[in-house]
């Protein structure tokens, strides 16, 4: 059976994506903190299914193969630029087998530190970087491409122009860093406008900021374009004049008690939908429980059903004890 493609999974209704790969696989031990290159594709396969499994289980419609930072540039700061095919091809392969029937697979596009603006030569150089990486992913069947995590507008407009040039749907986002605004100066409905009439099928905002100071531009794009709108922030709480969480000192060794609880994910996706965001995902902090309650508070997991015989005449855990479940269903935390 034929699985429907993102944009006719979009005309009927919100799309939830998955979480972070990099950080978390760093907090596992496969990633090094810094470069954070997905070499971990290659050197153990399973850390990466697993995690995978982990976004599948938790509600997913959508597996993003782990080809960010799968660049040769990037890949050479840890020598292994001679990799990009080997890793390009293993990423989206893990991704195709864990997504099976039920998961979209998206190829993956992200910054390559290298764009200038006013200079046909770095675009050029980002062009040459993007075509490599894609070659080898639409080899290998993925169902639409994602561009993502830039700062700069007109890199994102080439990551769209090269990722039409594959024939299949592409959905491409921009970060804010502690401004309101790409890094030439322009509003996030000025970059929904451009990079829809570049040509791109979904646009939006990812990474850097949590919900708190993502939504507000997200509004903001929403009411400056129709089309399709896609919204992944990261799951750690960040000052009002410390938006972008990966300014902060905390930055990447200490950023655990600055994660967002699995409820404040779950209202997030919430307000997504509620302002009519139609792809759902979230990025950096994100794990599996978050995107469980985002999957529950989008009516697309039921709540828990496995068996609990409770009601004894005493109470056999701490949950029954201090009478949790009722206190959830209060409103209480």
């Amino acid at each position: 059976m034929r699985k429907k493609g993102i944009l006719e999974r979009l005309k009927h209704g919100p799309v939830l994506g998955d979480g972070g790969y990099l950080l978390e696989l760093e907090k596992r031990g496969w990633v090094r903190a810094g470069p954070f290159t997905p070499e971990v594709a290659l050197i153990y396969p399973e850390a990466l299914r697993e995690l995978h499994v982990e976004f599948r289980e938790a509600g997913a419609e959508v597996l993003q193969a782990l080809t960010f930072y799968a660049s040769r540039d990037k890949l050479a700061t840890v020598g292994l630029e001679n990799r990009l095919e080997d890793l390009n091809r293993a990423a989206v392969r893990i991704a195709r087998e864990v997504a099976g029937d039920r998961c979209l697979v998206a190829g993956n596009l992200s910054l390559t530190w290298m764009y200038e603006p006013n200079s046909p030569a770095a675009a050029d150089r980002v062009r040459q970087t993007f075509d490599e990486q894609l070659e080898v992913q639409v080899e290998e069947g993925v169902d639409f491409i994602i561009g993502e995590t830039f700062s700069w507008l007109g890199e994102a407009l080439i990551a769209v122009e090269r990722a039409k040039t594959t024939g299949l749907p592409a959905m491409v986002t921009i970060c804010f860093e502690n401004k309101d605004e790409t890094a030439e100066g322009k509003s996030a409905a000025y970059a929904a406008k451009a990079l829809f009439d570049a040509g791109a099928d979904i646009v939006g905002m990812n990474c850097l900021r949590p919900p708190q100071h993502i939504l507000g531009p997200m509004e903001d794009m929403r009411k400056a374009v129709s089309g399709y709108l896609a919204c992944q922030p990261v799951a750690y709480r960040t000052p009002n004049d410390k938006p972008d969480f990966t300014s902060l000192p905390e930055f990447p060794y200490a950023l655990d008690p600055l994660q967002l609880t699995r409820k404040e994910m779950a209202d997030y996706a919430v307000q997504a939908r509620d302002i009519g965001i139609n792809f759902i995902g979230a990025c950096c902090g994100t794990v599996a429980m978050h995107i469980r309650e985002m999957a529950r508070a989008l009516d697309k997991l039921p709540e828990d059903s496995r068996i609990w015989k409770k009601g004894g005449e005493k109470p056999m855990s701490a949950y029954e004890y201090y009478d949790h479940e009722n206190a959830k269903a209060g409103g209480g935390k």
